[in-house]
């Protein structure tokens, strides 16, 4: 067995898994342009990747041991594969959406695979060891994110019926072929339970029977929240608000790739649950302070402080999860990154939707929006009488979504919550040439700048939910302190329950 090269493989597999989340957000756009998609549809397509993701580790990771590594990550090379060559012959909604779905439990395997791999491997120092391999998602998204912006503006001249979105989905299949040639012919080691004697059963009960594990899901819950929730906002919060949402999102991501891979020197000086709790400490205030990023200086420098807060977060868990509850296995393992994808999912990116939608509509501008809808209604129409029947048709909803709204103001003297907004997207999405200046007001005097204050505000209410963490990490650092300091269990020593 070749550690540095099992080592090696999950790395590169997890920044394949990194590609697959950074190019297939870039390309939603393009997707909906060439393929006549709607917001909900191109939404349908994005989400796969969280749901796709959490299902594979739900389902395999409990199965590592009897289908075994190699198994699994041969799946999770296949669906890498199947899921771009997919998307890149897509005829409809319907490829792309399996394309995405099949990439991401790719994704999910990746996770499931690689971490019960790193705890077994390096079982005397999976915390340092799963930091270091988690510098590669926050890296991977950084690399894939500049191989796209590359693409952009190389000006390259791509064959003919290839499109530029296909070009960077390819981009996935650099890192799959390297990991493909790394894990080939390589010996994969039992779990760490398989080699304790635990059964499966006993490996459940290590986890389920265990209050620390049920504490630390529970956890898992907030610091995957405090990460990953905003961070699926914080490119269109900006943007919104005039500043590169893109840019401070990949100096966030590669800030994480960094600290991720000094994690060494900074286990040996605070233990695990001693990082968790400035992580806690420091996530919060990050995350408050950027809920006021109205300037690009304040954006950067918020942003340092809430890179640095949640850097640790995800590796930390697990590695503490692996440490501490060593019973619970790959099983245990799985349902921590699991749970985590699932409330950010499910919960937390939605909220902060339904906060942020909340908000914008308090912050829209009531006179400059009844205005902007009335040139809408009035400019639209014979402005788009030349065009192509498919974009009048576009324009036409944009017209009647404006009206609508109109009417329901002229008899209430109140813009309708949601559907307002809706209809200024609508009609910044599909302005007919003639009429560009509506879309620019629209975006930079109305929308624009509520969106951006609607969005802020979304962090502002994740943001102590840090305190929850604080005090329970707190006490988990104190207990430690009070034992001696932090010790990492073997299978075979603590483990009560």
């Amino acid at each position: 067995m070749n550690k540095g090269r099992l080592f090696l493989g999950s790395c590169f597999a997890l920044i394949a898994t990194a590609v697959c989340f950074a190019t297939v957000g870039a390309i939603l756009n393009d997707l909906k342009a060439q393929f006549i998609l709607s917001n909900q549809d191109v939404g349908w397509i994005g989400g796969a990747a969280i749901w796709g993701f959490t299902v594979s580790i739900f389902v395999l990771g409990p199965l590592c041991d009897f289908v075994g590594m190699r198994n699994l990550l041969r799946f999770a090379l296949l669906c890498h594969i199947a899921g771009v060559v997919v998307m890149i012959f897509g005829s409809g909604f319907w490829m792309l959406f399996s394309g995405a779905l099949i990439l991401a439990l790719g994704n999910g395997t990746i996770e499931a695979v690689c971490n019960p791999l790193i705890a077994t491997i390096y079982a005397d120092q999976k915390t340092k060891k799963l930091n270091q391999f988690h510098v590669w998602f926050p890296g991977g998204i950084v690399l894939g994110a500049l191989a796209s912006f590359a693409l952009d503006q190389s000006g390259v001249t791509l064959p003919a019926g290839m499109t530029m979105w296909q070009t960077k989905l390819g981009l996935i299949l650099i890192p799959t072929a390297i990991y493909g040639v790394l894990f080939a012919g390589q010996a994969f080691p039992p779990t760490e339970r398989v080699q304790s004697g635990i059964s499966f059963g006993g490996m459940v009960a290590g986890a389920l029977l265990r209050p620390l594990f049920l504490i630390l899901l529970a956890c898992m819950a907030v610091t995957a929240s405090l990460e990953l929730g905003p961070g699926r906002w914080v490119p269109a919060v900006l943007e919104a608000g005039g500043i590169k949402g893109i840019l401070v999102l990949a100096y966030i991501n590669g800030l994480m790739a960094i600290l991720r891979f000094f994690a060494g020197p900074v286990v040996h000086r605070l233990s695990p649950t001693g990082i968790l709790v400035l992580s806690a400490i420091l996530s919060g205030v990050g995350l408050y302070w950027f809920s006021f990023a109205t300037t690009t200086a304040m954006a950067f420098a918020s942003a340092t402080v809430f890179a640095v807060g949640v850097c640790y977060f995800w590796p930390t868990m697990l590695g503490v999860t692996s440490e501490r509850v060593p019973r619970s296995g790959a099983f245990g393992l799985a349902l921590m990154g699991g749970t985590g994808m699932l409330v950010v999912g499910v919960v937390t990116a939605p909220q902060m939707g339904h906060i942020a939608d909340r908000y914008l509509h308090e912050a829209l501008p009531a006179g400059k929006t009844v205005s902007v809808l009335k040139e809408v209604v009035a400019q639209y129409p014979p402005a788009a009488k030349e065009l192509p029947e498919t974009i009048r048709k576009e324009v036409t909803g944009a017209v009647d979504a404006a009206a609508d709204v109109m009417a329901r103001y002229e008899k209430t003297q109140r813009l309708p919550e949601g559907d307002t907004a809706n209809a200024l997207r609508n009609a910044a999405a599909n302005v007919p040439p003639a009429a560009a200046a509506i879309a620019t007001t629209i975006k930079t005097e109305v929308l624009g700048p509520a969106d951006n204050a609607g969005g802020l505000m979304s962090f502002r209410y994740v943001a102590p939910f840090s305190a929850i963490i604080i005090f329970v990490f707190g006490i988990l650092y104190l207990r430690d302190r009070a034992a001696g300091g932090y010790k990492a269990e073997t299978i075979g020593t603590g483990g009560g329950h």
